[in-house]
């Protein structure tokens, strides 16, 4: 193995955080501030590129670049190497930044790569290349909801994603189309096609309530999908926030709207 084998435990329901444990010199690469608690002698340590092989073949100008790709997907121009420097066994922990669920994978059961959305990657483990991947058709980077670019996991180890709801993972057959709210798609398998469908019908499009693009994924391979995007649930508390217009005052009960006539809304 190229990577480093992590071993892991899972805790909580809604609201996860993994502990991962460290051989002595083992190593996991994390987003910055995900990380929650970790043993002594763990070591942190700020870096450019994500510490494969593949990040330091190039040198520092090879980091920088890593680190550029990483700006444009939004996420920080560091990544954060936690190294177990003692003798035996010793753990870190990282928690998910809102409510939903960890998912862990070994990228040498799902053929060496995992695409994912832009923002779902929590941890992994030293020795996994995490990158850029370009939407080639101009449709999917237009309307696919994640735009041109998601993030490429590649290698042989353990690597952790999170979304937001609940995690379905759906194995597609050979051939088998599957249409998905564009938001909803967290991950998939480098042999699964993916491209973008228009709603049909004017009537469906605009008075629908799903937008105007689905997400079409087609087999072989395995995607995984949420319940709950993230954006789709900050969108809905900042419209019902007070200061937007919303009201705290016990939606749809009489208590409510008598709250509202006091308030003067």
């Amino acid at each position: 193995m190229k990577s480093h084998e992590i071993d892991y435990t899972l805790y909580g329901d809604d609201m996860q955080f993994v502990e991962i444990e460290l051989d002595p010199g083992e190593t996991v690469i994390a987003e910055a501030g995900a990380m929650m608690y970790m043993d002594y002698p763990v070591q942190m340590e700020s870096i450019f590129g994500d510490g494969s092989e593949q990040s330091s073949s190039g040198g520092f100008m090879g980091k920088l670049m890593g680190a550029g790709k990483r700006m444009i997907t939004g996420e920080s121009l560091f990544m954060t190497a936690f190294t177990n420097e003692g003798a035996g066994k010793r753990n870190v922990s990282f928690a998910a930044p809102y409510a939903g669920k960890i998912v862990p994978l070994d990228l040498s059961e799902h053929g060496g790569k995992i695409i994912c959305q832009k923002d779902a990657f929590l941890c992994c483990a030293k020795g996994i290349s995490i990158g850029i991947e370009f939407q080639k058709k101009i449709g999917v980077g237009f309307f696919g909801g994640e735009g041109f670019i998601m993030q490429k996991l590649e290698g042989d180890g353990k690597a952790f994603i999170h979304a937001s709801g609940t995690i379905i993972e759906r194995e597609l057959r050979d051939g088998e189309k599957l249409k998905v709210d564009t938001g909803c798609l967290v991950a998939l398998e480098k042999a699964v096609g993916y491209d973008i469908e228009m709603v049909k019908g004017i009537k469906s499009a605009f008075f629908g309530g799903e937008g105007l693009f689905f997400a079409t994924v087609t087999g072989p391979g395995k995607v995984w999908l949420q319940s709950l995007p993230f954006s789709r649930l900050a969108d809905r508390i900042y419209k019902n926030a007070p200061s937007h217009g919303g009201s705290s005052k016990g939606e749809g009960s009489v208590l409510g709207v008598l709250g509202n006539l006091l308030d003067g809304n």
